[in-house]
């Protein structure tokens, strides 16, 4: 026990450096992603996050949006509780044979219009459980999906892009 006190006081922690301050890429998908909420909107972007059944790596990342560094919601972006007040409806992991009834439900209870982002390898097709006895397969197999996020995990970066993507995209749609 000595020993491992001893080692705790004396080893640097194993954290990893912060990120820096401002990364141009993520201001300008933010910034473009705040002009097009304006016009195709015309106010902010509602989330509700399903997680079918993954590893929770997906979940990471996503969480990640909220942090300081991120912080999705200076761009007009922000996660909601109910699906009733959700305009997109992002969801990871492979379905499970008891998420599939849950997923539809869920997506029900949206208010038009909505859109659905599978998020990560295993929303796709499966990913590393796919062929299991337990899984209905990918998003796809349970609702019509609008964009798929590429990944394991995929970076909150390509995330931002992908909202960006599905509203850029939702003119003809709403």
């Amino acid at each position: 026990m000595r020993k491992f006190l001893i080692e705790g006081l004396t080893r640097r922690p194993l954290t990893e450096a912060g990120p820096e301050p401002a990364d141009p890429a993520l201001e300008d998908q933010g910034l473009s992603l705040r002009t097009t909420l304006k016009q195709r909107l015309g106010r902010s972007l509602s989330i509700r996050q399903v997680d079918a059944g993954s590893c929770n790596g997906c979940e990471l990342e996503i969480n990640a949006l909220g942090n300081p560094f991120y912080d999705l919601e200076r761009f007009g972006l922000r996660f909601v509780a109910s699906p009733r007040h959700a305009d997109v409806l992002t969801v990871t992991g492979p379905v499970t044979k008891n998420m599939a009834e849950a997923l539809q439900r869920t997506y029900d209870a949206m208010p038009d219009p909505k859109w659905v982002l599978s998020v990560g390898d295993c929303a796709r097709g499966g990913g590393c459980f796919a062929g299991s006895y337990a899984i209905v397969g990918g998003v796809d197999a349970v609702l019509a999906v609008d964009l798929h996020i590429p990944g394991c995990p995929p970076a909150p970066v390509e995330l931002l892009k992908g909202l960006l993507t599905i509203l850029e995209s939702a003119s003809a749609r709403i």
